[in-house]
């Protein structure tokens, strides 16, 4: 049996940093599920994040959220540059893109950065010994990779029938099962027994 879990998400937005620790969860107590990350560019310059909404993501998860982060988070962030990166992560260097996922949000809603131009993602693209092209370095135009996660992207929400972000499914073998991440954000662990009931396990 072939299990994937598929995670739908975008670095920039607050549900997707609390709905990251469900995968950190999965990943330390199932080896035997492949976990797929699928940046879907939602932030592309035109959005930006209220205060409403860090509060209710507070109120529901574990997740930190600096006094810099905070400072900056109506800005109209630009995801661009991380989708390129985390794209070609995804598919040339697998088994990296959940602790680099880790890595980004940490520096973006913990250490504040916007991680929008070059010089910010390069201390953690060094720290992890990654050496993307240079076209996945652009921060105005999608790179080759980012633009066919977003064509998987597009599959999967048409199955699923919901463009909503994050949006985390497990794949066994042919049938595709969407999970409430809501229900879990709160506690991580419990998205194990989830999958695990949906195993019949």
């Amino acid at each position: 049996m072939a299990l994937e879990l598929y995670f739908i998400y975008d670095s920039h937005c607050p549900w997707s940093y609390a709905a990251t620790p469900l995968l950190n969860a999965v990943a330390q107590a199932r080896s035997d599920i492949n976990i797929h990350t699928l940046h879907a560019c939602h932030f592309d310059g035109d959005f930006s994040i209220d205060n409403d909404t860090i509060n209710q993501v507070k109120a529901l998860s574990n997740v930190e959220f600096s006094n810099n982060y905070m400072e900056q988070c109506d800005k109209k962030f630009n995801a661009t540059l991380v989708a390129n990166v985390m794209s070609w992560v995804e598919q040339k260097a697998q088994g990296k893109s959940l602790t680099l996922l880790n890595a980004i949000q940490k520096a973006i809603f913990v250490e504040g950065k916007a991680l929008q131009n070059v010089e910010e993602l390069s201390e953690i693209i060094e720290a992890y010994k990654l050496s993307p092209p240079g076209k996945c370095l652009k921060t105005d135009a999608m790179a080759k990779e980012a633009e066919f996660a977003l064509g998987d992207i597009d599959e999967i929400q048409q199955i699923i029938g919901t463009q909503a972000i994050p949006a985390l499914l497990l794949a066994v073998d042919d049938e595709l099962v969407l999970l409430n991440h809501n229900l879990y954000i709160g506690a991580p662990e419990k998205i194990v027994e989830a999958i695990a009931l949906e195993l019949g396990e």
